[in-house]
């Protein structure tokens, strides 16, 4: 009996033995999962710490002082000056055709032919008609002579003088009509001939050798188009028309440049020609005609290009390359490297800009270093490592932005 009793004391001592070490156990534990995390996160922020404060690597280009040309961007459509459907002046069968679809005509070259023979037929008939009214007039002539000489003796009634003389106005008029009517013959004879109106480049034949042929046929039979020189027709906003007038009236020629669809390849230089009386109230917008000589031919007719109209010249700018300008909340500012190649923000103001090449009316000076590339980690203060000098090039003018 006694010894049940000190066996049942000392179980729940051994259990609280028990409880009281695991709760060491877990203590310790914890403990040091504790400190072991904080110990990573310290050493994590001082990575994080160490990372944002070191250098960050950019490219950087100098601003300077040059000229800026002012240009004006529009879309236009490449028009003719002269367009000409080719038809048929007289009636016939079509029998010869000289040209080569797509090839480019003179003036006075003979593209068709038109069967001449009954036209030559016509001519002989006024040549004829012509020989015979002018023996009636001769003859008649002669009598009007003898008449005056017998009416001159009293040997004949003035009457008769008079009636000879009517006559012979009559055959004179007669000879005039003939003559007139011979013109006209010879006139139709050379409209079998075809020939270019223009020189240009001539379209595809819309008839072809055999057919009968009328004049002026609706179709024709083939489309001259004048390409050099050739037109652009374009268009500016309403807004541009003051300064547009301004250089228009001083008598300067405007230069005007063509560039493909996609604004990159330019096609041809040439001048402004002419300005509309009156804008598009549906657009806002004021037709211009440029010219080009189109000497190599890239313009086509109704291609479809960029124009970019050189208004004016920005003398003696501050230039700078416009990957530098950044855009924030306040408005347009610009990474500075200084001296010691830590960053400062300098807020700007931009004007005009050439392609890759921007205007700055405020907050810079010439010969500064901008960062152009690798903005994104930059805040005042930062230290940069300036990278890629090969390409680290001053601002320049360069191609018109399109």
């Amino acid at each position: 009996m006694n010894t049940d009793q000190d066996y049942s004391t000392l179980k729940p001592k051994a259990r609280w033995r028990d409880a009281t070490l695991l709760i060491l156990i877990l203590a310790a534990g914890g403990y040091y999962f504790y400190h072991s995390s904080q110990a990573k996160q310290e050493n994590a922020e001082a990575q994080a710490n160490l990372y944002e404060n070191a250098p960050v690597s950019v490219a950087a280009a100098l601003s300077l002082q040059g000229d800026l040309p002012i240009y004006l961007s529009g879309l236009g459509t490449v028009t003719p000056l002269h367009t000409v459907t080719v038809r048929s002046r007289v009636d016939g069968e079509l029998i010869r055709v000289t040209f080569t679809e797509g090839q480019a005509v003179r003036q006075g070259e003979l593209l068709a032919e038109i069967d001449p023979r009954p036209y030559q037929v016509a001519v002989q008939q006024a040549e004829g008609q012509l020989l015979r009214d002018e023996a009636l007039l001769k003859n008649a002539e002669i009598d009007q002579e003898r008449y005056q000489t017998l009416l001159e003796q009293d040997s004949i009634a003035a009457q008769q003088t008079a009636t000879q003389a009517a006559l012979v106005k009559q055959y004179r008029g007669t000879v005039e009509i003939d003559r007139a009517q011979l013109d006209n013959a010879k006139l139709q004879l050379s409209f079998a001939r075809i020939t270019a109106p223009l020189a240009g480049r001539i379209g595809l034949r819309l008839v072809d050798q055999g057919n009968m042929v009328r004049a002026n046929d609706v179709n024709g039979l083939a489309v001259i188009t004048q390409v050099q020189p050739i037109s652009v027709v374009f268009t500016l906003p309403e807004d541009e028309i003051p300064a547009i007038m301004r250089r228009w009236r001083s008598g300067d020629a405007i230069a005007i440049d063509a560039y493909d669809r996609a604004g990159q390849q330019k096609l041809a230089s040439g001048k402004l020609l002419a300005v509309d009386n009156q804008i598009d109230a549906s657009t806002g917008t004021l037709k211009l005609r440029a010219q080009f000589d189109n000497e190599d031919r890239t313009l086509f007719a109704n291609q479809f290009v960029n124009i970019k109209m050189r208004l004016d010249t920005l003398r003696a700018a501050t230039l700078a390359p416009s990957a530098a300008i950044q855009h924030g909340a306040n408005g347009e500012f610009v990474y500075l490297i200084k001296d010691d190649n830590s960053i400062t923000v300098r807020p700007v103001k931009t004007g005009p800009a050439d392609g890759e090449t921007v205007a700055i009316l405020q907050g810079l000076a010439p010969n500064e270093k901008l960062v152009i590339d690798g903005a994104d980690k930059l805040r005042e203060g930062r230290q940069v490592n300036v990278i890629d000098k090969a390409n680290s090039a001053t601002a320049t003018p360069s191609k018109p932005a399109h």
